[in-house]
């Protein structure tokens, strides 16, 4: 009896082991927002997502109202992928050799004077279409510097076993920029004009400026840096081409998967508005209010996500499917309902669904790859997904305008469907790789 007794004891013993070593961890990624550095990270990438979410609407209804043209509408879209595309590799090797806070600090400044200060010195008559297109190239310029110098300065900063954790809680800002930016925006827009609403909205990245000025980055260990300083950009670029299509085909098939989502997403995001306006007749007011619903459904996974960043390769890409599905369902639903409810819930789970793919796909690339590769890695990811958007928001903004918004939602959705299907293959492929090293080091 003492035996069982015991045995039951130790077995209790056990489970609430593992349950509190549970609890530990979770405390542990969610302490992440609380330490100083990735705190501040967090903070500042707060505040310049919500400037984002309202100049994004501003920039898109200023166009659209001016025009009517989905095409010309979607030439916003498209200036914000040429300067990755052209330009994204060669920012990623100075990213790895240049001090990243460089980047980080003074993309936010020349945000704030491109996309702020001077729209608010210019005089109304004389701020057209052409000149907005101008800045908002410019702009692109400097969030290309800013998203590989971000992705980099994670793994200086968090644990490994918390990249995505960190991933997801940087998502989480987006979602939030999401959910307050367009609604902010749309009031602006009714009551004062898009001009005006650009122009206030230079404080919000002076001020994540201002944070990221206070962040401490720590430097990479001499066996992670550098093997030599002063080679050419273009060895310096050659490598990481190298190690992403021979030492790293995993991140290969990844870019291939992140491209599939891209063409589909950036679509979705630039021709929303048009969608909302044209298929449910709502003004700037609602747009904004059904657009933040988005922001609602990346948040809910951005948390959800927080929870598995121990989970392996394999099993983070099925969720990249599993929610790929539950997108492109979502976006073919759209073109059946005009209640304003159910459009919102859907928005909901389109946003959730799309917000499962950056952090475990950046997750990825931090883990697979060495610390002076990271910023080279991840440019050469982006041109990858950028170069897949702008195909995406033409090939769409076409079809939308030649065919009309039901066969365009319908497209972009199938297109969600495909990436679950480049999901699917990606988890396969790690577990089949993993199973093959195991096997070989057994034998």
């Amino acid at each position: 009896m003492r035996s069982w007794q015991t045995l039951k004891i130790n077995r209790v013993s056990a489970r609430q082991d593992e349950t509190t070593q549970e609890e530990t961890r979770a405390v542990s990624r969610w302490r992440l927002l609380f330490s100083r550095d990735f705190g501040l990270i967090w903070i500042s990438q707060l505040v310049s997502q919500c400037g984002d979410g309202i100049s994004n609407l501003a920039l898109l209804w200023f166009v659209y109202s001016i025009t009517g043209s989905p095409i010309k509408t979607t030439i916003i879209g498209l200036l914000h992928t040429i300067p990755p595309i052209v330009l994204g590799p060669f920012i990623g090797v100075y990213v790895d050799r240049l001090p990243k806070k460089l980047f980080l600090i003074g993309s936010n400044v020349l945000r704030a004077v491109l996309i702020g200060v001077i729209p608010c010195a210019i005089q109304t008559e004389t701020f057209t279409v052409d000149l907005l297109y101008i800045l908002v190239l410019l702009d692109a310029v400097a969030i290309a510097m800013f998203s590989p110098a971000l992705t980099s300065s994670v793994p200086l900063i968090v644990p490994r076993a918390q990249f995505t954790a960190a991933n997801a809680l940087i998502q989480s800002t987006t979602s939030l920029g999401i959910i307050f930016g367009p609604a902010v925006s749309g009031i602006g827009i009714a009551f004062f004009g898009s001009q005006e609403v650009l122009c206030l909205n230079a404080v919000t990245y002076f001020v994540s400026a201002l944070c990221l000025w206070f962040v401490r980055l720590r430097t990479l260990l001499p066996s992670t840096g550098p093997k030599k300083m002063g080679g050419s950009a273009s060895h310096d670029l050659i490598e990481g081409l190298a190690f992403i299509a021979i030492k790293q085909r995993v991140i290969l098939l990844l870019v291939l998967t992140a491209a599939c989502y891209g063409f589909g997403a950036s679509a979705m995001t630039t021709l929303f508005p048009v969608f909302a306006r044209t298929l449910l007749g709502l003004g700037p007011l609602e747009v904004g209010s059904l657009w933040s619903t988005l922001g609602v459904g990346l948040l809910l996974m951005s948390l959800i996500l927080v929870r598995f960043t121990e989970w392996n390769l394999s099993d983070r890409a099925r969720i990249i499917a599993a929610a790929s599905v539950a997108s492109g369902l979502a976006i073919g639903l759209l073109v059946w309902t005009k209640d304003l409810l159910l459009v919102g819930l859907l928005m909901i789970v389109i946003g959730g669904g799309m917000g499962a793919f950056t952090p475990i796909a950046w997750g990825f690339v931090q883990e697979l790859t060495p610390g002076n590769l990271v910023g080279r890695v991840m440019s050469l990811y982006s041109t990858g997904v950028m170069a897949a958007a702008i195909s995406g928001i033409s090939l769409f903004g076409w079809v939308t305008e030649r065919l009309g918004e039901s066969t365009g939602v319908t497209g972009i959705g199938a297109t969600f469907l495909l990436t679950a299907s480049l999901g699917g293959w990606l988890s396969w492929s790690i577990r089949n790789r993993r199973e093959w090293a195991d096997g070989k080091r057994r034998s």
